[in-house]
């Protein structure tokens, strides 16, 4: 990857991992407007808005790579496999994700995996969308009253790990005034639930946001204590993030949970 300020040319036989950010177009980087036009393939995660594609030739060949409907996730072995075969055959290569490659995009596995075949690469960054999402409501992840950080966790474990600590970090949460920003923990809420609550009040504000940034955006505003009944009650599903911190009192306008839409 370039160690300098210029961006190197998306030139054949390479492949320049993408953000495309959490699903609002007008997010996208001018690197990666000019990335996405340059690519002669693009192999796209099922999470990336359909309206971005639009900056790709006509002659570029798009090939979906994530969950679709009720398919089978594409391995990512396979995924890795085809940027190498398409970049040792002479393609401008982009690889084009959801949010940033490098926030659970599992860009650094692709890039190891691409170094170590000779490949050269380069990545972009997008919006990840637990920034996307809060600032779509208009709430900061960070607030000098409110919060001196924040912690990007997922809530999905790979096979085999033993996942978060969820205990620890609330009890490090709670201590260093940290906003928690979960991905993919909608499957999980009630485990993570119970364990947060072992080092956070019951009464922790907390926003869910689905959807983040697109026009279906939709949020639900709650506490720690009724995030799984939130959940159901309000039908919030993947993709999604959860927010838990007291920056979330800035759109918890009443205590009790309520749902809207984003207006965008």
């Amino acid at each position: 990857m370039p160690t300098d300020s210029t961006p190197a040319p998306f030139r054949p036989g390479t492949v320049t991992l993408v953000g495309a950010g959490p699903g609002d177009p007008e997010l996208l980087t001018l690197k990666a407007v000019r990335a996405i036009a340059s690519a002669t393939v693009l192999l796209v995660d099922d999470l990336v808005n359909e309206a971005i594609l639009v900056h790709a030739s006509p002659k570029a060949r798009i090939v979906p790579v994530g969950k679709r409907g009720g398919c089978k996730s594409t391995p990512q072995a396979f995924i890795e496999k085809l940027m190498v075969m398409a970049a040792r055959e002479g393609e401008v290569v982009v690889r084009l994700k959801g949010g940033d490659p490098f926030i659970f995009g599992r860009g650094g596995e692709e890039v190891e995996h691409l170094q170590s075949e000779g490949i050269q690469v380069q990545v972009v960054n997008g919006i990840t969308a637990g920034l996307g999402g809060m600032t779509a409501l208009g709430v900061p992840l960070t607030h000098r009253d409110h919060a001196h950080g924040v912690v990007f966790v997922t809530g999905h474990a790979k096979p085999g790990d033993s996942g978060t600590d969820w205990p620890t970090l609330a009890a490090t949460a709670r201590d260093a005034k940290l906003t928690l920003v979960i991905y993919m923990g909608v499957s999980g809420a009630a485990q993570i639930q119970r364990e947060l609550l072992t080092g956070l009040p019951a009464h922790t504000p907390l926003a869910i946001i689905q959807h983040a940034t697109l026009p279906q955006q939709r949020h639900a505003v709650s506490t720690l204590g009724e995030l799984t009944d939130t959940i159901a009650g309000e039908q919030l599903g993947s993709p999604a993030v959860i927010v838990i911190g007291d920056v979330v009192r800035g759109i918890a306008a009443a205590s009790q949970p309520q749902a809207f839409s984003n207006a965008a």
